[in-house]
């Protein structure tokens, strides 16, 4: 695996950063921050926030805290379209560059939990020891590299909505053809296929 060449790669400057967002250091920040940097270097992403930020789209496999190292490092995020949320449950996300099509999924090695005490053997909580471990392990220990292929959808690309519909059962609007087609009807995912939640009062609102 090569070195980064992200531009202000400087690990514990990023990791600094991504502390400030998320609020509190952990071993799922140190992933984030050292799978981000391996990442981007492997799709020869150098400034993900300046010049190179409109080719860029990641793919995040958990709602965990290396997400957040994820998304500080790439400055990707849902609001941009350019971080997508796979709720797979893994420690796993892949980065793609739209401009190559060159695609890499780095995945957190579970060994890496065991080998980290071997790192600091003098340290008895195995979250510090993890958390010292994986600043200075190298990525070989630390992750799986998998180079893919993600084809992105039209309508999953960061812009305007290609389409906007009501729901002809609620009535809400549905973007982002996300929409469902039913027994002849044009419905959101809710009332097609059954939702989070559950209305309690019907009259709220009205």
């Amino acid at each position: 695996m090569g070195s980064s060449k992200l531009i202000n790669s400087d690990f514990e400057g990023l990791l600094a950063e991504s502390v400030k967002i998320h609020g509190h250091l952990c071993p799922g920040q140190v992933l984030g921050v050292k799978m981000s940097i391996l990442g981007l270097s492997q799709i020869a992403i150098e400034d993900p926030k300046g010049k190179d930020r409109k080719s860029l789209i990641v793919f995040v496999e958990m709602d965990r805290c290396a997400t957040d190292a994820v998304q500080s490092v790439t400055g990707c995020s849902l609001g941009h379209r350019t971080m997508k949320f796979m709720d797979y449950g893994k420690m796993a996300a892949t980065f793609v560059n739209l401009k190559t099509g060159k695609a890499v999924r780095i995945i957190a090695k579970e060994e890496a939990r065991d080998k980290a005490k071997k790192y600091f053997p003098d340290i008895e909580d195995k979250y510090k020891a993890q958390l010292e471990a994986y600043k200075i392990m190298p990525d070989e220990e630390l992750f799986e590299v998998m180079y893919v292929r993600v084809n992105i959808k039209p309508e999953d690309m960061p812009g305007r909505p290609l389409k906007r519909v009501s729901c002809d059962i609620c009535g809400e609007f549905v973007q982002d053809m996300r929409d469902v087609a039913k027994d002849g009807k044009t419905l959101c995912k809710p009332c097609a296929l059954g939702g989070y939640y559950t209305i309690e009062d019907e009259s709220y609102g009205k």
